[in-house]
């Protein structure tokens, strides 16, 4: 089983009924709240350190490092070794199989608002 495949097992994915809900703007401000809770203060991005010490907080204290750097790998578009807030956003939208399934849906609905 995959990384990606383990750690999302019992994952809801409640993305798309946030859109309905809060609008394309309120889901992207949500996401950019979400970022702000790993990052690392006082450099603007989340770091395997930041992570792996926010992850705790968040209560995900059974993370292996290795699952924290592969989470790094997948998100870090640039290869800085670092993901920024617009890499987050991108990889929270990734992640999301109701998104992905109906990306073309919600880009024409939230369009509309």
């Amino acid at each position: 089983m995959a990384l990606s495949e383990a750690v999302f097992e019992d994952f809801e994915d409640h993305f798309p009924s946030m859109i309905l809900r809060l609008g394309a703007e309120g889901f992207v401000g949500e996401l950019c709240n979400g970022f702000r809770l790993l990052m690392d203060c006082e450099k603007g991005v989340i770091t395997y350190e930041s992570l792996k010490i926010n992850s705790l907080l968040l209560g995900l204290d059974d993370m292996a490092d290795d699952e924290i750097v592969c989470m790094l790998r997948e998100g870090d578009l640039d290869g800085d070794g670092n993901i920024d807030q617009f890499e987050f956003c991108i990889l929270m939208c990734r992640m999301s199989p109701g998104l992905m399934d109906g990306s073309m849906q919600w880009m024409w609905m939230s369009s509309e608002a």
